[in-house]
Order: C-alpha cells, then sequence, then structure tokens
C-alpha cells in the first residue's frame, strides 16, 4: 500500500547527504590543488563517495518511482486527500504502517546492501594493475 515511502524517504536523506558530501568534497579538492607543490603524487583510481551516494540515491529513487506505479495502477493511491486508500480506514491504516515497516523496510535494505556490494565489488575492480599487454616491438 504505502512500501515505497520507506525508499523514497531514505532516497530524501540519502540524496542530501550526497550533495552535503558533494560539496565538502570539492572543498578538500580545492585546498589539495592550492597546498599542491612540484611535487607529483599518484593519481587514485576509486570513485567519489559523493558519487556512490549518488548511485544508492539513483537506485532508491527509481524503486520507489517504481512501486508508486504500481500501486497507483492497483488504485492503492489516488490523486485525491488523502491520497492512500488505506487512510479512509483505521483498520486498514495499520495494516499499511505494518506493511510499511516489514515490506517496505526489508526492500530498502535489499536495495542498500546490494548497493554496497556493487561499490565493494566496483572498488576492488578499480585497485587491480593496469594488466594491458605491451606491444612488441617489430
Amino acid at each position: 500500500m504505502a512500501c515505497f515511502l520507506v525508499s523514497a524517504a531514505e532516497a530524501v536523506v540519502v540524496t542530501a547527504a550526497a550533495q552535503i558530501m558533494k560539496n565538502s568534497e570539492m572543498k578538500a579538492d580545492s585546498q589539495k590543488l592550492a597546498k599542491k607543490a612540484a611535487v607529483e603524487t599518484k593519481q587514485e583510481k576509486h570513485l567519489p563517495w559523493s558519487k556512490k551516494l549518488m548511485i544508492l540515491a539513483q537506485l532508491l529513487w527509481g524503486g520507489a518511482f517504481l512501486l508508486c506505479f504500481e500501486h497507483i495502477w492497483h488504485g492503492e493511491v489516488v490523486p485525491w486527500f488523502p491520497f492512500l486508500t488505506a487512510m479512509n480506514d483505521p483498520g486498514d491504516t495499520a495494516e499499511m504502517l505494518h506493511e510499511m515497516s516489514t515490506i517496505g523496510v526489508t526492500m530498502a535494505i535489499i536495495v542498500t546492501v546490494t548497493w554496497a556490494i556493487m561499490m565493494f565489488v566496483a572498488d576492488r575492480i578499480m585497485e587491480r594493475p593496469d594488466t594491458k599487454p605491451q606491444k612488441a616491438a617489430a
């Protein structure tokens, strides 16, 4: 009924955190550039946290929109107040809250864990040394 609201709420928080992280990374990068002297440092190969968080936010927003569409399709979400048909009856409201606390939270956790695994694998792939074969001079 309203399980998509859990993913949407997490997506709002993650999007805000990603924007805050992006601003702090830009500030840190500008400070690094100011302090950088003639000493060259090797290029770090990794995804910045702001980009990782935006990937999570996009996964959560996509899931929330898809679930919202599905609930609209089935008539559980309507374009008039109170928007959720389960809000009309106290018994249905209790069932909706139970669904949000079980199914909604479980879906949000699964998406977040899947994202964490994806980021772990992506970091390992990006840390690999460059293994392109060298062409022999003919």
